[in-house]
């Protein structure tokens, strides 16, 4: 029992580790060779875990062997543009100026109905409103609009716009972050100052605050096992 527990926990690091060289992706964004890499180390790590009579190391090695690969791919790939095509393949225009491209979906095998639900999903349910649309290799469709279509920007309508910076948490679950006060360049005085401003008397009180470097502050307190939500600055 205490064996087997061990050889799962190393194999499950072992796992955990190749998953972060392939970085921070979903299932549905991987490329192609990773995922068949998931595919084949998943499988390898299976037979150790369950047969006891396999010896640790004929599955920690070829794991090791498909890792290396990967690194060695991932460099390659960084370098040479035709082993990157090779390996992901190319991004296919399904789309263009308002045309669908067939040639494109069929080498793709997109049907009509997939095209028009990735199209609905992002919003758009009319052909004519798209310039563009591009079949990732990961598989998501990239839609450009026509101008026409696009919202409008602050910068487009001559509004005054004031940069906020990134929302760090500096309350979470009653605990004050540190971490997310520095990155604010703000200190204890401050975040006391704006809890007495929203009617709290210390972090306990807080389920979650969050603020930027232009103090916009979202605050939600605990109160009666739920929250209550305070903005403001």
């Amino acid at each position: 029992m205490f064996t087997g527990l061990v050889r799962t926990v190393i194999l499950y690091g072992l796992i955990i580790a190749g998953v972060r060289l392939m970085g921070k992706r979903q299932v549905g964004e991987l490329e192609p060779s990773e995922l068949v890499m998931s595919l084949i180390i998943a499988d390898l790590a299976a037979v150790p875990m369950q047969d006891y009579g396999i010896p640790l190391l004929a599955g920690v090695a070829p794991i090791l062997a498909l890792l290396s690969l990967t690194m060695m791919l991932s460099v390659l790939t960084m370098k040479s543009v035709r082993l990157r095509a090779l390996l992901c393949g190319r991004p296919s225009v399904v789309i263009r100026d308002g045309a669908v491209d067939q040639r494109e979906m069929e080498k793709n095998r997109l049907t009509v109905d997939e095209l028009l639900e990735e199209l609905r999903g992002q919003g758009y349910s009319d052909l004519a409103a798209v310039k563009y649309a591009i079949l990732e290799t990961n598989g998501k469709l990239s839609v450009l609009p026509r101008a026409g279509e696009r919202p409008a920007t602050a910068r487009q309508l001559k509004l005054p716009v004031q940069e906020t910076g990134l929302p760090r948490v500096v309350i979470s679950d009653g605990r004050v972050l540190e971490g997310g006060l520095t990155a604010l360049g703000r200190d204890r005085l401050w975040l006391e100052r704006q809890l007495k401003q929203r009617g709290c008397q210390g972090a306990a009180q807080v389920f979650l605050m969050v603020a930027d470097e232009a103090d916009n502050v979202y605050m939600a307190k605990l109160q009666d096992g739920g929250a209550e939500r305070v903005r403001g600055r």
